[in-house]
Formats: C-alpha cells, sequence, structure tokens
C-alpha cells in the first residue's frame, strides 16, 4: 500500500492493527488497495483473468483468516503475494495450464501507423517471452520488474534464499535477452 498506493506506512499499519483486532472494514481497505497489483502479478503468472481472479480472492480469504499470523513490522506486502505464490503454486500443480494471451497495450495516439505496428509487435513478443520463463524465474522477474520488491523479500514470497531470488531474476533478464536481442539488432539496422 504505502506512498505509492495513496497512503503512509504508518497508516497501513494502524489499518493492519485494526483489522487484526476484528475490523473488517480496515481489512476491506487493506484488500482494495493490494487487489489490482495482485490481480495483475497473477495473471501475468497464470495468463488466463478468471484463474488470477480466483487467486487474488482465494489470497485475501486466507490472508484475513491468518491476520493474527502477520507479524508487526514485516512487510505485508511481501506477505499477501506470499500467500499468491503459494496458491498459484498449489493450484498450478493439480491443474493443466491454461495460457491466454496478455491484454495488449494500445500505443500512443501519436505515433504513426508503422510506429503502433511496431510497438505492438514489440510489446507482442516481449509478452511472449516473459510468458515463456520457467514458472519460477518469471514469478521473481515479475516480483522484481512490476512490484519493485527486494531481492529478499522475493526470496520471502517464492520460498528461497536472497541469492535464489537474485539468480532467478538475473537468469530471467538473461533468457529474455536471448529472446530479445536478435529482433533489437533487427530494429537497429
Amino acid at each position: 500500500m504505502s506512498e505509492e498506493l495513496g497512503t503512509t506506512k504508518a497508516a497501513e499499519l494502524q489499518l493492519i492493527e485494526q483489522a487484526q483486532q476484528g475490523d473488517r472494514q480496515a481489512f476491506a481497505k487493506l484488500a482494495d488497495a493490494y487487489w489490482d497489483r495482485l490481480y495483475r502479478w497473477l495473471y501475468h503468472l497464470t495468463h488466463h483473468r478468471q484463474a488470477a481472479e480466483d487467486l487474488v480472492q482465494e489470497t485475501l480469504l486466507k490472508s484475513f483468516a491468518a491476520l493474527h499470523s502477520f507479524r508487526p513490522g514485516s512487510n505485508f506486502k511481501a506477505w499477501l503475494f506470499r500467500i499468491a505464490y503459494n496458491g498459484f503454486v498449489n493450484q498450478w500443480r493439480a491443474l493443466d495450464r491454461v495460457r491466454q494471451p496478455f491484454p495488449q497495450h494500445l500505443a500512443d495516439r501519436e505515433e504513426g501507423p508503422l510506429d503502433q505496428v511496431l510497438t505492438r509487435e514489440a510489446l507482442q513478443l516481449l509478452t511472449r517471452a516473459v510468458g515463456r520463463l520457467p514458472d519460477d524465474y518469471r514469478a521473481a522477474f515479475l516480483l522484481r520488474a512490476e512490484e519493485g520488491l527486494s531481492f529478499r523479500e522475493i526470496g520471502g514470497v517464492v520460498g528461497v534464499t536472497e541469492e535464489t531470488a537474485r539468480w532467478r531474476v538475473f537468469k530471467a533478464r538473461q533468457k529474455l535477452m536471448n529472446v530479445l536481442a536478435p529482433q533489437l539488432d533487427r530494429e537497429h539496422v
């Protein structure tokens, strides 16, 4: 939640404390603040809108039920993402994967038609490349790139050491560069 979501860390801690004391409205505010971020991350992992929505709901229900176990002073965002990741791992161990492409981002209106096509193609290439990363690399990479979590926090979310989290992000970037470099070279010729 913090400043990037429109409130201070102190306000977030106050909401957590109130929620731990049984205030459902306080937890609803926390859930509202994190819904979009959890959904976006889980969608990138699952490539399936309904699965991502179900996982967010499951994450919030589990976090509400386990709120008493949250340690004050810990990173609430990392704690939530850990619950979400555990749900993702459990779901995808049990089910076959259903893959759908990421929603497409429309290019800026000021770009010409050729620029729009190239931008859309580059985005599709990046989306496919990220989607082809192994789950453990993709999860760590997206937590770093989109959520800005530290390597220690990523490790806590996905259940590995800080060094392993750092390695997975490094390997994900390396794999993405191997896929994207030939395309980038062609564009600069």
